[in-house]
């Protein structure tokens, strides 16, 4: 079976939870003996892990300027190039407008719409392509480019499915009468999807009363590659790790305030910190503040300053509890599953995906304050039979939940049936 997965490209300097799924999805699926085509859009993919098999489409920089500037007119060819060369891609994925939904907001509704002379002159040419490689299923990787479902099957004959993951934190910062039309065209556009899948039961409960349209849809958890990811060998020191874009809505700067308290208590003797997960140039004033924050035990802190997929095993192997104590609720945080098969247990908050996620194998505690975190760190680390049990946990869930081969089996149920 041929499966095109249609994802949006967030550039390669942090990590990207939606992109890094689809990429468990596709390599899963490869895995079995399927063919499975990763396309960007947007922004190019370097990483060497996603090994894209397809042009990029909708370059940010040429598309943002043909929806802002050129809609009655077309485009002069010096532009376009100029616009979609490598040194303006590679200059928006290093700005923060283009992974955030600020200044966007038409640009948005354009790629839920569909409709727009910009939106159709590009999707002509991914349909094109499409028609070359001749699919047996379109994967499109959220409902905030459902535009392309609707213009595949108004030129097409081949299912769509399309993952629902998290779409509110971007359509909700925007203003709300662009929100309220984002929704709603969302939901109108659903007739254009054969399937719709999501990552937990918090988030299928969650987008079912966002959009009423939804009607079922299918749970498929995240599935790690358990031959990839073993347990790494034991540590000296005891280090909590930090792993996910270092900006304020992914909480690091309560992490690093509850770290400080608990090296003030010293009841863990020789805690570590240790932080990754990449940036864009939006979130230096934050990590500059994180820093501040750490100073008194800035010789105990690791800063991974780059970011890359394959040091993602390597990370996990070189802590002894992961904690992303997230602000906002999150439809299911990959990070965890990849610990899990780490054998790496974790400490969250009691929001949104992470009761259903983290069970027995961590720690949930509330509200998400850095003196609470830091108690239920302490709690885990602080007891040994506690903390191994948990590794024991994560490894159960690991294997049997967050599988890769039970997470393409699944994939490819929906792909037959419809």
């Amino acid at each position: 079976m041929k499966t095109i997965f249609i994802i949006p490209g967030a550039g390669d300097s942090f990590y990207c939870g939606n992109c890094f799924r689809d990429n468990l999805q596709a390599s899963a699926l490869k895995k079995m003996g399927h063919e499975a085509i990763i396309m960007p859009l947007y922004l190019p993919l370097k990483n060497e892990a996603f090994k894209t098999d397809s042009p990029l489409f909708f370059p940010a920089t040429t598309y943002y300027v043909a929806q802002k500037f050129f809609q009655k007119i077309t485009m002069p060819g010096w532009m376009k190039r100029w616009l979609g060369s490598d040194s303006m891609l590679s200059f928006a994925s290093s700005m923060s407008e283009t992974t955030s939904a600020k200044g966007m907001e038409k640009m948005t509704l354009s790629m839920i719409d569909g409709d727009s002379p910009a939106f159709l002159n590009e999707v002509n040419q991914l349909i094109n392509w499409l028609k070359q490689e001749k699919p047996d299923v379109v994967h499109i990787s959220t409902s905030l480019l459902i535009g392309i479902a609707k213009a595949i099957k108004q030129k097409m004959d081949i299912p769509v499915v399309c993952s629902l993951l998290d779409e509110e934190v971007w359509i909700d910062s925007m203003k709300k009468s662009y929100a309220d039309l984002a929704w709603k065209n969302i939901g109108k556009n659903l007739q254009f999807v054969d399937k719709l899948i999501t990552t937990s039961n918090y988030y299928k409960a969650y987008a079912q009363q966002k959009v009423p349209e939804i009607g079922n849809l299918e749970v498929i958890y995240p599935g790690i590659n358990q031959e990839q990811y073993k347990p790494g060998k034991p540590l000296q020191d005891p280090v909590i790790g930090f792993f996910y874009r270092l900006n304020p809505k992914n909480g690091l700067d309560i992490l690093a305030k509850a770290y400080v308290a608990l090296k003030n208590k010293n009841t863990i003797p020789n805690l570590k910190l240790k932080i990754g997960g990449g940036f864009t140039a939006q979130d230096k004033k934050f990590i500059a503040k994180v820093k501040a924050i750490l100073n008194p035990y800035i010789d105990d802190v690791e800063f991974v300053d780059s970011y890359s997929m394959s040091d993602h095993i390597g990370f996990y192997q070189s802590i002894s509890v992961l904690s992303v104590p997230l602000t906002f609720n999150e439809g299911i945080g990959v990070y965890i599953c990849e610990a899990f098969a780490c054998g790496i247990p974790a400490v969250e908050p009691a929001t949104g995906s992470f009761p259903e996620v983290v069970g027995k194998a961590g720690v949930l505690y509330e509200p998400n304050h850095p003196d609470k975190l830091a108690e239920a760190l302490e709690s885990l680390l602080g007891d040994e039979n506690r903390y191994q049990q948990a590794k024991i946990n994560a490894l159960e869930k690991a294997s049997t939940l967050f599988n890769d081969a039970v997470m393409a089996e699944k994939l490819l149920n929906i792909y037959k049936s419809i």
